[in-house]
């Protein structure tokens, strides 16, 4: 018994519960279903309401409305969410900053190597593909990363929006995401852009290098290399994105909190066009 079906991962959990039990009959009821998600795997034998995948349960879902009353939130509307591109240079603290968007807007945070690393470790049929790509040397196609993201971002149907981070990282790429978006009624709000003085960064990398004895932050010709190739791929996805009046740079340096509330001066700033 469920209280939603969504996307069906909570389902196949308890299918493989039972699995080895001796239960005589097994049956899947569920109060809400979505089918537009919902990956087919089961067979449902009853559900009491079949909802769109942008309804939100769990606002308001009281009798009659008479506890919350909350209409505004019964359904999120894509021109309601936040959806942001992150750019930095290494050390430049995307890493520090995307944690405190995530918690202070309640977005969902997804890293494309986190992303790549979750799908080739649990052997998914995305992360097979992939590895037979990296296994012969050869980059992974675009498609394959933007069906996981896709993925992720279908695995998240609740979320407020989305901080892409590691991807785009050419043209090609911000215009699949920006496909894949519109295929869900949404949008890229903004990119923003950690700025910060190459030889602050190098400094920072090389210290933190010490410290967490990773080598490619105690090359200083490999960070520098690093500098290179993101200042190369970047500057076209700038020109990209400043073309849609989208594209943020912030000042990197200075104290986490300084650099923190000049982002959630962009993000506010965002929040007063939409409305």
């Amino acid at each position: 018994l469920e209280d939603i079906i969504d996307t069906g991962r909570t389902l196949q959990e308890l299918v493989h519960l039972f699995a080895n039990t001796n239960v005589k009959e097994f049956k899947i009821v569920s109060l809400f279903y979505k089918s537009e998600i919902y990956n087919g795997e089961y067979a449902i034998d009853y559900f009491g309401m079949e909802i769109p995948n942008s309804f939100i349960v769990g606002y308001g879902l009281d009798y009659k409305e008479q506890g919350r009353n909350l209409k505004n939130v019964y359904e999120l509307h894509p021109d309601q969410m936040i959806n942001l591109v992150l750019f930095g240079k290494p050390g430049a603290g995307k890493g520090t900053q995307a944690t405190f968007l995530k918690d202070q807007y309640s977005l969902i945070h997804i890293s494309t190597g986190d992303v790549f690393r979750y799908n080739i470790k649990n052997k998914t049929e995305l992360g097979q593909l992939a590895q037979s790509y990296m296994d012969k040397g050869d980059l992974v196609p675009d498609e394959v990363t933007i069906k996981m993201l896709r993925d992720e971002v279908e695995n998240h149907p609740e979320a407020n929006g989305f901080i892409f981070d590691g991807f785009p990282r050419t043209v090609a790429q911000a215009q699949a995401l920006d496909n894949l978006m519109e295929s869900k009624e949404m949008k890229i709000n903004a990119t923003i852009a950690l700025d910060a003085d190459e030889e602050v960064l190098l400094e920072r990398l090389l210290t933190r290098g010490k410290e967490s004895g990773r080598p490619d932050d105690q090359d200083e010709d490999r960070i520098k290399n690093r500098f290179e190739e993101y200042n190369t791929k970047t500057a076209p996805l700038q020109a990209f994105y400043e073309s849609q009046g989208k594209f943020h740079s912030i000042n990197g340096v200075g104290a986490i909190e300084e650099i923190t509330k000049r982002i959630k001066g962009v993000i506010e700033g965002l929040r007063l066009v939409e409305q």
